[in-house]
């Protein structure tokens, strides 16, 4: 039986036995011994996002930079949903950049992530972050970085204390999204846990939509006993797959006047990326142009799949801009699904 701080060791460590680097809040702090923050203010290690960028853009000139971290800074809305739609856009399709190049003015995007080479990016878990709130300083246990940004956030309670669980890390994420919004901006992903116990949410999803994360590599990997936390770990945050689940397996709807952020399942993210696979190899010439089928029990999302594979599909090179069927017998699902693939426009 261990205790908060040594769970969070420990999730630290597994994140390091998956290729992420690991710091201590504290010393990158202003005041610290490594310094990458100007103050508690900042959620952005600004050293961290420039290196990314001279390393992911060598087309651009470095002057370009100010124009990045200004879009990174500077949030268009005071809405934290509208912000963070905002951000997850630009994450996909690059900030919007201009530049003179011999008296010409060129317009171009700059990437916050490279997708297609995973080493190019900086992996970072920093625990005991703390950053000025509202109403007083507030330090998550774990906030992950790629190149830089916040992109996720782990909070977690002690396995040994019986008078809380992890929805008391959920409820303080919720106070966490009120009291320092400016983390959760570029945010793609909340975990709570208890370590035995562990749930995923999008920005928006309440406790029913917490789900846990039971694979690792893949369907047939499924421990009999563990430690939740370590298989979401091990699992959703390897740095291939967890670029691969940002770039085609997050949505947004519009309801009304309120965005909501969807993000997929385990079974979603495994099923779409076998089923993309299995498409490419069926449709090369030596294939057997049958890819499969995905069975779906009811209420388990199905047209989120089918948007994802859609999204991830449609960029594979092999697929030469392939034009994809939707078959539907009923007509309140083509409305549906009409719709769904209307509002994933950013995938």
């Amino acid at each position: 039986m261990i205790n908060e701080d040594q769970l969070e060791l420990l999730c630290l460590e597994w994140f390091r036995e998956s290729g992420w680097d690991t710091l201590y809040g504290p010393d990158i702090a202003h005041d610290g011994a490594t310094r990458m923050r100007g103050d508690y203010n900042e959620v952005l290690l600004s050293e961290e996002v420039k290196k990314a960028f001279t390393r992911i853009n060598p087309h651009l000139p470095e002057s370009c930079f100010e124009q990045v971290y200004l879009a990174l800074t500077k949030p268009e809305s005071l809405d934290l949903i509208t912000n963070n739609r905002i951000f997850h856009r630009m994450l996909l399709s690059g900030v919007p950049v201009e530049f003179k190049r011999e008296d010409r003015l060129i317009h171009d995007h700059a990437f916050l992530i490279d997708f297609d080479h995973v080493e190019k990016n900086r992996f970072l878990g920093v625990n005991q972050f703390t950053i000025s709130g509202i109403k007083q300083p507030r330090r998550p246990d774990v906030v992950c970085f790629i190149n830089g940004i916040p992109i996720a956030v782990l909070e977690l309670k002690s396995p040994q204390d019986e008078n809380v669980d992890i929805w008391d890390a959920f409820n303080q994420t919720q106070t966490y999204k009120e009291e320092i919004s400016d983390l959760f901006i570029s945010n793609e992903a909340l975990v709570v846990s208890d370590g035995y116990t562990a749930r995923l949410g999008s920005l928006t999803a309440n406790q029913e939509r917490f789900m846990p994360w039971r694979t690792i590599a893949n369907e047939g990997d499924r421990p009999l006993l563990e430690w939740q936390l370590e298989t979401m770990v091990r699992g959703f945050f390897k740095p291939e797959l967890f670029l691969d689940y940002i770039r085609f397996f997050v949505l947004f709807e519009s309801d009304g006047d309120k965005i909501i952020k969807k993000i997929a399942g385990y079974h979603q993210f495994h099923a779409v990326r076998e089923a993309v696979r299995a498409t490419v190899v069926a449709s090369e010439n030596a294939g057997n142009k049958k890819a499969g089928v995905v069975w779906h029990t009811q209420g388990s999302g199905k047209s989120i799949s089918m948007c994802c594979y859609a999204g991830k599909l449609l960029q594979q090179p092999e697929m030469k801009n392939p034009t994809l069927l939707v078959v539907t017998d009923r007509n309140d699902l083509d409305g549906q699904l009409f719709a769904t693939f209307c509002s994933a426009e950013e995938l």
